[in-house]
């Protein structure tokens, strides 16, 4: 049969794979429509699945609204004109609320109920997210695996449910079943970055994490590493380097181009490389869409566009134990 004509037969089993979509509801949507467009399937979205900002529609006493959108006002003069602007600001992965000029100059003034609106915005959208995903795919009985990142806050991400659903299933931090076959484990963390965010651990500690995870676990040919961090200098990692120091951190430019390196983890490589997982997906670096490698571990990172809304993706073929095909897909 050739290779993305059909459904997969039983002794195939086809993963759709994407990662950070950083709250964009356009991306998200896409990805639940991979499971039909190309016939997968299970879906597994690899982290960072929440949006980063929130930006007011204020409403202003002659009823009309105003928002800033990528640093530019938006004048709002209509109801159509409103929903048009929360579609954008959906799109690009962020939270929309309306409210008025008062409350929002309450809010500004208050980091703590910024953080609060900010939480309480990302909890409805994930719970939003899991009714699609449920509507879409629950029929079908596809399943739907979602592990968080470094991006996502613990207490957001407990709040999503592990068992009760049709498809959607919150898998950092457990050990899962996939297609009955194969064994999925998820870690959420990645090594320190510029940016201090919100789940990040030393190399000692991330090793700790893996072993942990790992605990337990002996045909690691039938196993999958869900790692949000990618494995240090495997392709999979390739970003600019960023000089810390500066707020925001930026670009490190040497003879007119940019530095690059790899900002991958070596606990999740030495990981890889020692246990030899059948399969390792992997994201947090959007711009190093790549394959590689690691002794017998395919090691996958389909990148990430999501600002722009398209979904890039990975989908995987398994069959009797080892990895026959992959493709990269955008779209």
């Amino acid at each position: 049969m050739p290779l993305f004509d059909g459904r997969s037969p039983e002794s195939r089993t086809r993963i759709f794979y994407a990662t950070d979509v950083h709250g964009s509801e356009r991306t998200w949507r896409k990805f639940l429509a991979a499971a039909k467009f190309y016939h997968a399937d299970v879906l597994v979205m690899g982290g960072d699945v929440m949006g980063k900002l929130v930006i007011p529609l204020i409403r202003e006493p002659n009823g009309h609204h105003r928002a800033t959108i990528h640093g530019r006002v938006e004048r709002l003069e209509t109801a159509a004109d409103v929903e048009r602007a929360r579609e954008v600001i959906r799109s690009l992965g962020f939270y929309d609320v309306v409210m008025d000029d008062d409350e929002y100059r309450t809010v500004r003034d208050d980091p703590a109920a910024i953080d609060e609106l900010w939480r309480r915005l990302a909890v409805e959208r994930l719970a939003h997210w899991i009714e699609l995903a449920e509507d879409r795919l629950g029929p079908d009985g596809i399943p739907c695996f979602v592990s968080g990142g470094n991006d996502d806050l613990l207490e957001v991400m407990e709040t999503l449910p592990a068992e009760g659903t049709r498809s959607f299933v919150a898998c950092e931090g457990r050990v899962v079943r996939l297609a009955g076959e194969y064994t999925m484990i998820s870690l959420p963390y990645v090594n320190p970055t510029p940016w201090h965010t919100p789940r990040e651990a030393s190399e000692d500690d991330l090793a700790a994490m893996i072993a942990r995870a790992v605990d337990g676990t002996t045909d690691f040919g039938k196993v999958i590493f869900n790692f949000h961090a990618p494995p240090i200098d495997s392709t999979l990692d390739t970003c600019p380097m960023l000089d810390a120091t500066t707020n925001p951190p930026s670009q490190i430019v040497r003879g007119g181009q940019p530095v690059l390196y790899g900002a991958g983890s070596s606990a999740v490589r030495a990981a890889v490389e020692r246990y030899q997982p059948l399969l390792g997906l992997h994201g947090h670096i959007h711009e190093s869409q790549a394959a590689a490698r690691l002794g017998q571990t395919l090691c996958i990172n389909p990148g990430s566009e999501y600002g722009e809304g398209v979904l890039r993706g990975a989908l995987i073929n398994l069959s009797n134990g080892t990895v026959e095909s992959y493709q990269m897909t955008a779209g």
